[in-house]
């Protein structure tokens, strides 16, 4: 009896062990998450109020803001003139977080107008890295500006030069992705989209999730969302999650600022969002 018992024993104590790991790993998770929010309601707060100098500790020294309107402003372009949010107040917006260990992002949906803040974790706590605006369109488009009938850029190559492996690894899957959404090729695209993907985009009348994004591409669809050419391009790597932002110019219509997060699971890389904004002539001249 006491042979049995004792493997039996070791087992237990091994299963707590293994128990007690995860809900460590859980309840810290958990923590940063509530960390975070805490961070983006501070962050809601001092906007509203222009309040400077809480937004001066909030705002990571890489920050940016792309209003509705494409433009681009800086860290110190916003603390010098704070502009003004598109949606006013989200006590009844539809909103919903993400967390990928040193990085997160909180989305938030109000009408036509959609706003993407992006968060990373720093020594001193969790500060913005990028506010991003979009604002669909009333009506679907008539056409989807596009990277032109044989796709070579984003499909095949980027003006892009990876820095490391893992830069390497998200361009690729990002022109495989770019592939697949050319192909309207919906199985290609499932195991390159994270099951948490959306996209937004200014030239589109309607927020995609992963399966809408598959259904358009089952029906031959674009509907305003397409592979369009990247022009530049700056990557920020959190471990298992990477923030990308890159500037496009489609083959017709407006250039196109994009910010895009990658994660990797199972060993591959997948994008989990996708927020595109059309950069206006006169936000364009003024860049």
């Amino acid at each position: 009896m006491q042979r049995i018992c004792r493997p039996i024993l070791a087992l237990s104590i091994f299963a707590f062990l293994i128990c007690a790991g995860f809900s460590a790993v859980a309840a810290s998770t958990e923590t940063e998450e509530q960390a975070m929010l805490q961070a983006d309601r501070d962050f809601t707060g001092a906007l509203a109020k222009a309040d400077t100098r809480k937004l001066a500790k909030l705002l990571d020294a890489d920050f940016s803001w792309v209003g509705s309107d494409g433009r681009t402003r800086s860290r110190s372009e916003v603390l010098a003139t704070v502009p003004k949010a598109g949606i006013d107040s989200e006590t009844k917006t539809e909103s919903k977080h993400y967390l990928y260990g040193e990085l997160g992002d909180v989305q938030v949906n109000a009408g036509r107008v959609h706003v993407l803040r992006v968060w990373v974790k720093r020594p001193a706590g969790w500060r913005a890295m990028v506010y991003q605006e979009v604002t669909s369109l009333e009506a679907p488009p008539t056409f989807a500006p596009g990277a032109g009938k044989n796709c070579e850029n984003p499909c095949k190559s980027v003006s892009y030069e990876p820095k490391n492996q893992v830069e390497r690894d998200v361009v690729t899957a990002y022109e495989h992705l770019e592939t697949a959404a050319m192909a309207h090729n919906s199985s290609a695209f499932s195991t390159l989209a994270a099951d948490e993907f959306v996209a937004a985009s200014s030239n589109s009348n309607k927020v995609y999730d992963k399966r809408g994004r598959m259904e358009d591409f089952d029906h031959s669809k674009m509907a305003g969302v397409a592979p369009t050419p990247l022009s530049s391009a700056r990557m920020f790597d959190f471990g298992g999650a990477v923030l990308m932002t890159s500037l496009h110019q489609p083959d017709r219509g407006k250039p196109l600022q994009v910010t895009r997060i990658w994660v990797k699971r199972s060993g591959n890389w997948v994008e989990a969002l996708s927020y595109q904004t059309s950069i206006q002539e006169s936000s364009a001249a003024r860049r």
